[in-house]
């Protein structure tokens, strides 16, 4: 185990939290659809490169009717971050000393009509302490109403604490988001926020904001949609679009990299990838 101060383990606790309320909304949706589909939990430890205790987590993984693989970690990690990549973490330059706690999920579902989606939300500690994360929606087959169903409700979420987050927030999506070799967005876009540091209890608020924003549009959206038909055609379209997809997670996702460069468990940092995909 790794020591917290008071606002480590808020933060942590609010994942934790989230990730419990999230399980159970996607769990209901399975029931809904006949399915016992439930999650599985595998905890995981740490060790920092020391042999120190370097915290650790749980990964989270459900494969249903509806989804067809489902991704919901929380981990709490912390100790000294090596090299040149520690070096480039905010704050870290000066003291590779650091804490990270966050939530991190990504639905792939069965239906091709239902959008996968992506949500993270995260609390880090260098020499400075700030919250980052968003969501954002991957459907294979973009059905507008979705898309700007998904976008209201993160705006209100962000109008809540200031009116200029969503604009700054959903083009930072738009860029970051972005597949450079494909010249192509990942998805339909969200938020994205990080450095947000200064007041704790404003950046806390405003991330759980956020996750409580995902939770409230996304089921919504998964129940909408999960009973369509499809054709053979919509479901080569969804498979190449996770190629795309699983291409951005491997090449520019610093979250990949993150949890790669700081011993964090494979299986958890890769839930990300779909199942099934393809490339022609």
């Amino acid at each position: 185990m790794i020591a917290l101060d008071a606002q480590q383990a808020a933060a942590r606790a609010w994942f934790e939290s989230l990730r419990d309320r999230i399980c159970a909304a996607f769990e209901a949706i399975e029931e809904e659809a006949g399915s016992t589909a439930r999650f599985t939990y595998t905890p995981w430890d740490r060790a920092d490169p020391a042999g120190a205790p370097g915290g650790g987590g749980v990964r989270g993984v459900m494969k249903g009717r509806v989804f067809e693989k489902v991704g919901v970690n929380v981990s709490t990690v912390g100790g000294t971050l090596e090299g040149e990549f520690g070096r480039s973490i905010h704050g870290a330059a000066e003291d590779p000393r650091f804490f990270a706690t966050g939530i991190s999920l990504v639905a792939h579902m069965r239906n091709p009509h239902v959008p996968a989606v992506h949500m993270n939300t995260r609390f880090l500690v260098t020499t400075k302490r700030w919250f980052g994360g968003g969501a954002d929606l991957n459907p294979p087959l973009p059905i507008e109403v979705d898309t700007n169903e998904f976008h209201a409700r993160l705006k209100q979420a962000c109008d809540a604490h200031d009116g200029d987050y969503y604009p700054r927030f959903r083009k930072w999506a738009d860029e970051y988001f972005f597949i450079p070799h494909r010249g192509v967005h990942r998805g339909v876009g969200g938020i994205f926020y990080d450095h947000l540091e200064g007041d704790f209890e404003a950046g806390f608020a405003f991330t759980r904001d956020v996750g409580q924003a995902f939770l409230d549009i996304y089921p919504r959206i998964v129940r909408r949609r999960m009973d369509e038909s499809f054709t053979e055609a919509d479901v080569a379209q969804q498979l190449a679009w996770r190629g795309r997809y699983a291409e951005f997670n491997l090449v520019y996702d610093r979250g990949t990299l993150f949890g790669l460069k700081t011993g964090g468990n494979i299986d958890a940092i890769l839930m990300s990838l779909p199942p099934i995909a393809s490339w022609d």
